[in-house]
């Protein structure tokens, strides 16, 4: 197979990037407002959450649905065909979850944890030293030497 035909490289071209991938884990089995969307990506600009919905929007992924209302109100849900990356999606998460320690991401607080007045010491980290958190990107985004280009 050439690598015109990979069928990685056509996923991660449709799904790949810095945002595309959080935005598919919040979007998946629920419906979302822009602004919850926001919310709960940091660092996520307006600009790069608009151009990410509509280009998830325009490959079929992504169903934005606008209600007739003043002021309009916009909710973002997976399409069918969006459901079809739940598996993916799942298997990317486990592995996240797997492997945080390894690149030096901490778990993520529970609930009833953030809620405690109680200070726990923080779990020890994994032996291997930390590197930079990767994420996929498209093939466009890729420079020299395979190195995201941001």
């Amino acid at each position: 197979m050439d690598h015109q035909n990979c069928p990685v490289k056509l996923t991660a071209s449709i799904i790949g990037g810095k945002w595309k991938p959080p935005l598919l884990f919040y979007l998946d089995g629920k419906t979302r407002r822009f602004c919850e969307l926001q919310r709960l990506i940091p660092g996520l600009t307006k600009k790069m959450l608009t151009q990410h919905l509509r280009e998830l929007e325009r490959d079929g992924i992504v169903h934005r649905k606008v209600y007739a209302e003043v002021p309009p109100r916009v909710e973002y849900s997976l399409t069918r065909h969006g459901e079809s990356l739940k598996p993916i999606l799942k298997l990317m998460s486990a592995w996240g979850n797997r492997h945080r320690a390894r690149y030096g991401v901490p778990a993520p607080r529970s609930r009833k944890q953030s809620a405690s007045t109680v200070s726990v010491a923080a779990a020890p980290r994994a032996a291997s030293p930390a590197v930079p958190l990767p994420y996929l990107v498209a093939s466009s985004e890729v420079g020299h030497m395979g190195k995201a280009v941001i």
